[in-house]
């Protein structure tokens, strides 16, 4: 019987012990491809918002120089026909080191009570989900001053390049908002902001 212990007692060890050390010297080689870009060089949206949230978080870093490395999306747009009266004004910003934006941000209002916020000699740094934002918070130079401080999203950023126009709801009190946001939806990250001022 105790024979029968030291046997069974010497497996476990030799399995744990291999369970162990294996790792030491088993390569476990991975060739992953950048299955989020697309022929055209675009990144696949639909494929990085099927991807678990833990391995989206992970693979960040190349989602984000994917994105800075695609092709511009220019957009050129007209002012709308019924005369524009700009109300606020403002300049596009660097965020940081990496997101980059420049040109002007401007919120109109229109001769039927509308309001509509464009952007002319616009430039961003290209990023995966991008949207336009107007924040509550004066000037915007961190994630938690649009997150913590209210913003209204005007929709997807439409091109990377160009002028361009943004329509603010009806009935929302422009006189809270005080900057216009370039936002990454899909992680959190402020791409360029614009203080506006009033005058």
């Amino acid at each position: 019987m105790n024979r029968n212990i030291v046997i069974i007692l010497g497996v476990i060890v030799l399995v744990a012990g291999w369970f162990f050390v294996s790792p030491l010297f088993i390569d476990r080689h991975v060739d992953e491809s950048f299955d989020f870009v697309s022929a055209n060089g675009q990144l696949d949206m639909q494929a990085i918002a099927a991807m678990p949230p833990e391995k989206r978080q992970a693979m960040r870093p190349d989602i984000m120089a994917a994105a800075a490395e695609a092709p511009d999306q220019a957009a050129v747009e007209e002012m709308p026909a019924s005369a524009p009266r700009a109300i606020a004004t403002g300049a596009f910003v660097d965020a940081d080191v990496v997101h980059k934006g420049s040109g002007d941000a401007a919120l109109y209002a229109l001769d039927n009570g509308e309001h509509v916020v464009r952007f002319e000699n616009f430039r961003v740094t290209n990023g995966p989900a991008l949207v336009v934002y107007l924040a509550k918070h004066p000037s915007p130079s961190e994630a938690s001053h649009v997150a913590d401080g209210g913003f209204l999203s005007l929709g997807k950023l439409k091109g990377n390049v160009g002028n361009q126009n943004y329509a603010v709801p009806a009935g929302t009190d422009i006189s809270e908002y005080n900057s216009v946001v370039i936002w990454c939806e899909l992680f959190g990250v402020l791409f360029s902001p614009a203080a506006l001022t009033r005058g």
